[in-house]
């Protein structure tokens, strides 16, 4: 298990090695020039060339991206071209919210959806089944944005039922997490019927309704348990989705995360900062994924027995 883990963290450095190239290489040729909204159209060639050589822009591409990668190492993605800031302070200070809003939409999403591809699973081919699925289809076919707009049209505007924006109040919290978690949960849901009507199908399932156990004993005790472990997988990708869907989420209810940093990180073409950010959530997702792989490894005992079938032919002492 030790080697898997170092072979995944090895793993890592060519995918953020290329992520923060492609980065790099997009916003080097997006239009828009960060030295020309500094000095304003009408500056002079010396001024331009002075900014330039400031923000260090006057480089080659793989120079700043060698020393950007240098720096990175080290803990400092750089300082921003209009505020001087170190872009890492102000990205600590942000991600607590759009984790948050992140933990609490999957959380949301798992209460809504793993219920709902139960009970769908459960009646199966009846009318209830058909409606179960018509509301997945609907929610995982919603952009989170639209349905964002919709629910502050209804809930906040018309009705005043919570607040629209902010972070003052818990109410604030309802519709941006909502917003979020009902395209997950239409996923979730989806894939919890699919798992449980492929368990409920499998022999030892029959042999527990031969020995007269209860409906109830057989879903929640042995249906249940088996069907959610391939959800695992897909809940945790779906939290390293939540933590970029929540960036957009974040502009529409004025959440201070790492949404409306980025936005006008990119409206000013701030490349520290919009590096930064990008690399720092392409680590977070990195992260993620392999604490549910190695998550995945203790819940499932088939992937542990092949650990030790590998360990015993290895030689090694188990």
């Amino acid at each position: 298990m030790i080697k898997y883990v170092i072979k995944r963290l090895l793993l890592f450095i060519p995918i953020l090695l290329g992520i923060s190239f492609i980065a790099l290489i997009f916003i080097d040729i997006a239009p828009g020039d960060p030295v020309a909204i500094i000095t304003g159209w009408d500056a002079k060639p010396e001024e331009i060339a002075k900014v330039a050589a400031e923000l260090k822009l006057d480089r080659p591409i793989l120079v700043r991206y060698f020393e950007f990668v240098m720096n990175a190492v080290k803990g400092d993605l750089g300082v921003t071209f209009y505020t001087k800031r170190p872009v890492m302070p102000d990205i600590l200070a942000r991600f607590p919210y759009t984790a948050l809003l992140a933990s609490m939409s999957v959380i949301l999403s798992i209460l809504i959806g793993v219920p709902l591809g139960i009970y769908a699973a459960t009646h199966q081919y009846s009318w209830k089944d058909n409606v179960a699925i018509l509301i997945s289809l609907v929610l995982v076919s919603m952009p989170s944005f639209w349905l964002a707009l919709l629910l502050v049209r209804l809930l906040a505007v018309k009705l005043n039922l919570v607040a629209v924006s902010g972070i003052q109040h818990w109410s604030s919290w309802v519709l941006p997490t909502f917003s979020i978690a009902a395209g997950y949960a239409a996923s979730i849901s989806r894939q919890a019927r699919s798992n449980m009507l492929q368990v409920i199908r499998e022999d030892y399932i029959t042999t527990a309704r031969a020995k007269g156990q209860s409906e109830g004993v057989i879903l929640y005790r042995h249906a249940l348990k088996n069907a959610c472990i391939p959800l695992v997988m897909t809940i945790g990708s779906l939290f390293g989705m939540a933590l970029g869907g929540s960036l957009v989420t974040e502009i529409i209810f004025s959440i201070p995360g790492l949404g409306q940093y980025m936005i006008k990180s990119l409206t000013n073409r701030d490349y520290p900062a919009i590096q930064g950010t990008v690399l720092f959530m392409s680590v977070i997702f990195c992260i993620v994924i392999l604490v549910i792989d190695i998550a995945f490894a203790f819940i499932d005992p088939r992937i542990r027995s092949q650990y030790l079938r590998k360990k015993m032919k290895a030689g090694e002492v188990i």
